[in-house]
């Protein structure tokens, strides 16, 4: 074994076989694979080696597709069968509402290039003949569905890589993780040592065990699931014959079950919900090709379902049940990425859907390894988008759950109830007693509106009870001032003597003088933009910087990265030790003015203002801002004085008619105003002046700010994109976000957020299309729930065009 490597992956399965190829192929051939035992020995032998291109996230779906045509390339270049079988599949709805979900992935297919099409249920009997027709009201056909050799596919991985010059080393356990003082880290096993520049984590089950070598507690636990197979059944054989093709996937969705063919048989797996955690707290090295033993009765409820929509299963013996674990995150997506804080440390684990995603997060995760950036927009994989509230016990409900739902519908408005609520303000409960209902981001609870007593959310993906309360928040904003918590934004205080010049190279933005702020997008090497915040300028102070609150740790990770090694820059993500609270509205600065004795008018206090006042006896941060659109300001407020402070505009708002409103009401007003906001509108992808950001950007500013010649590339050359908002003319629903944009007949972009807009009575979509058709005023559809939409670009907001509410 060598003793010194570039990379060092761990773990033998699909997905660090599939990193070490991935590695090697961009030709990083330094490196070097260890495995405790045989590749294979976790989850992956044990596998049911189903592939899909479907995913609720649209970036991960294009990982999905890259990774199911990459399997010829593998066989070709190993000389390993994989056991591909591209069968194709049948997406089953039992329900209406299902079937409106399904309409929404036929939808993304349709700009993600996957080819899909809603069918009849006697169109689906046809093509699968085991499903009885009379149990679904619907269904789609996915022709790039299939199923394959899982230990071939592993080894495929493997024989390739060490053809392009990767190494790996079988029976060889790591048994510590070191990092030396010059950063390099030492891999400890039972064959000695490798010293390596990179370390990527991929231990599948073992996972957690490898992270705690070097520190880190990982959101994973791993779940027994179980799949059975049946003996040969004459159905299977007679579609054989008269085909002379395999019986194609099936995913029945309302059943909570996958079927596909096995040899003579059939497979069928489920996720039940009476599911079982397997070894919750520490996975055993000594396990491997073991499996464990089976819990007929466990999955027996959804057994019985299989065999009613599926009537052949009731005249066939089983011959084998497999039980084997598999890890899970707690939103059942993959956690890829580098660590914050242990320069090096790679993870990519919890890839449940290993057949499916393996190979794009091996491409990912080599992109981001060699070329500083994953190369595409993987979100939804980060493994930052967990922070230190994701404990063992959060990550244990939340995974459960998440197993249980796995092929349940989540609605647009349904928030999940375990392991909630987790963080809270001190507000908590006095917005709970006005009927606050609740969301989380970030692990932190966040009021979503307020509901009249006997009123709760009633999930649907078309207008709900929420509708009409939500319009009456918006209409107390509007018409007066209404009252919002914030504290879900996350706050960041920068100091030190470099901390000027050092922002004005992280950031686009010329910096405010003291007492001022601005908005301030974030830009990598490539130009696009990896964030926006408000910056505030606060003097002696320092600086301070508010920005998406789901981003803290992926944005820390990002200026700890750039920090000087001399100590003159202090960045600290503040968290839980700033609170917020935010007054909107014609009558916000008559309620703050009561609350305070500070001068806020507006010849004191302008548009865009900040600085410290007390409001009652609440020592407060307040600047003149607001993402509603309306004359506004966020105050920021340690949590110790939170509640006064809540209580002190409260009591000055009262003669005011002052309100309360969520974040619902929130979406809608900013909407008015064709705002964007972080993972939607504002992305990776994305560069300034495709997302209208550009005129935040200081292009002409002597600061060599990251991403600046790439900046004003685009600019010179126009980019590909515009984000526009549009006026749907919508039914009873209105978009969520990744529904298809129609220009002439033809896909031509995607939405990335909207809603209705209760001010101005509109449904609004907003999204990408191309540039050359960005300013053209007919011709546009959207397509929600099945049916196409005419819409038409709205250029100026719809509220307030002139900003002159904003800056009265």
């Amino acid at each position: 074994m060598k003793s010194h490597a570039k990379v060092v992956v761990i773990g033998g399965g699909v997905v660090g076989c599939s990193v070490l190829f991935h590695l090697a192929r961009h030709g990083w051939t330094d490196v070097v694979l260890l495995e405790r035992d045989e590749l294979t020995s976790g989850s992956t032998w044990h596998a049911a080696g189903g592939m899909h291109t479907i995913n609720g996230d649209p970036n991960v779906a294009k990982l999905q597709k890259y990774t199911i045509n990459l399997y010829k390339e593998i066989e070709e270049l190993s000389g390993q069968a994989t056991g591909v079988h591209l069968t194709g599949g049948v997406l089953l709805a039992a329900t209406e509402a299902r079937l409106d979900w399904l309409r929404g992935v036929v939808a993304k297919g349709r700009y993600l290039g996957i080819e899909l099409e809603e069918i009849s249920p006697n169109e689906a009997a046809e093509l699968m003949p085991l499903l009885d027709p009379k149990q679904f009201v619907g269904a789609v056909r996915n022709k790039e569905d299939g199923h394959l050799d899982p230990s071939g596919v592993t080894h495929a991985y493997a024989k390739a890589a060490r053809k392009l010059g990767a190494e790996v080393e079988r029976f060889t356990k790591v048994e510590d993780i070191v990092r030396r003082p010059d950063g390099l880290w030492r891999v400890i096993t039972n064959k000695g040592e490798v010293v390596a520049e990179h370390v990527v984590n991929a231990g599948g089950l073992w996972a957690r065990e490898v992270g705690r070598m070097v520190g880190l507690e990982l959101p994973v636990l791993a779940m027994e699931h179980m799949y059975l197979i049946t003996e040969d059944m004459p159905e299977v054989a007679a579609w054989n014959a008269k085909t002379g093709t395999e019986i194609i996937h099936a995913v029945d969705f309302d059943g909570e079950l996958y079927l596909r063919q096995e040899r003579g048989g059939m497979l069928m797996g489920t996720y039940e919900k009476a599911n079982k955690p397997w070894s919750e707290y520490q996975t055993p090295w000594n396990f491997g090709h073991e499996l464990l033993a089976p819990d007929i009765d466990r999955i027996a409820p959804s057994l019985e379902v299989g065999f009613r929509h599926f009537p052949a299963f009731q005249n066939t013996g089983i011959k084998q049940i497999i039980n084997g674990p598999f890890t899970f995150a707690p939103d059942g997506n993959p956690l890829v990425g580098p660590v914050r804080g242990l320069p090096g440390f790679w993870v990519a684990c919890g890839v449940m859907a290993g057949f499916s995603q393996g190979g794009g997060v091996g491409l990912a995760l080599s992109n981001w390894m060699i070329e500083g950036d994953p190369g595409a927009d993987i979100w939804a994989m980060d493994v930052a988008r967990y922070g230190d509230w994701a404990t063992m016990a959060y990550t244990n409900a939340k995974v459960r759950e998440n197993y249980s739902r796995r092929f349940s519908i989540r609605f647009p408005n349904e928030e999940l109830p375990a392991g909630r609520p987790l963080k809270t303000t001190p507000v908590y409960d006095l917005l709970s007693a006005k009927g606050a209902q609740w969301g989380v981001a970030y692990g932190l609870e966040v009021p979503l509106w307020y509901a009249p007593e006997g009123v709760k959310d009633e999930f649907s993906w078309r207008r709900s009870s929420d509708f009409t309360q939500v319009a009456k928040e918006v209409a107390t904003v509007r018409d007066g001032v209404g009252l919002s918590e914030i504290s879900s934004f996350a706050k960041y205080k920068v100091t030190g003597e470099g901390a000027a010049a050092w922002l004005d190279r992280m950031l686009a933005c010329k910096l405010p003088k003291p007492g001022r702020m601005t908005l301030a997008p974030m830009l990598k090497e490539d130009g696009r933009l990896i964030g926006d915040f408000t910056l505030a300028n606060l003097g002696s102070e320092g600086w301070f910087l508010a920005g998406s609150g789901i981003a803290e740790q992926y944005h820390m990770r990002w200026f700890e990265k750039h920090l000087p090694d001399d100590g003159s820059v202090r960045i600290e993500a503040l968290g839980a030790k700033l609170t917020g609270l935010s007054i909107a509205g014609p009558k916000a600065r008559d309620v703050l003015a009561k609350a305070t004795r500070s001068d806020v008018s507006n010849a004191a206090f302008s548009f865009m203002a900040i600085g410290r006042m007390d409001i009652g006896m609440a020592p407060c941060l307040v600047g003149r801002v607001s993402y509603t659109g309306d004359l506004g300001y966020e105050i920021w407020v340690a949590p110790e004085y939170q509640r006064a402070a809540y209580q002190a505009l409260m009591a000055a708002g009262g003669e005011f008619g002052i309100g309360l409103f969520g974040s619902r009401a929130l979406n809608a007003l900013r909407l008015d105003k064709n705002y964007g906001s972080w993972g939607r509108e504002y992305r990776p992808i994305y560069g300034p002046l495709e997302a209208g950001l550009d005129r935040f950007v200081a292009y002409g500013k002597d600061a060599d700010f990251i991403g600046k010649a790439a900046a004003l590339a685009e600019r010179r050359q126009g980019g590909k994109l515009r984000l526009r908002a549009f006026i749907v003319d919508a039914d009873d629903a209105d978009v969520i976000g990744d529904e298809p944009i129609w220009f002439d007949g033809a896909v031509r972009g995607w939405v990335t957020s909207g809603g209705y807009t209760h001010h101005s009575k509109k449904s609004v979509a907003v999204g990408y299309v191309p540039k050359e058709i960005a300013d053209e005023s007919d011709g546009f559809e959207i397509e929600l729930l099945g049916k196409r939409h005419a819409a038409r670009i709205q250029a100026v907001p719809l509220f307030d065009a002139n900003f002159e509410r904003m800056r009265a």
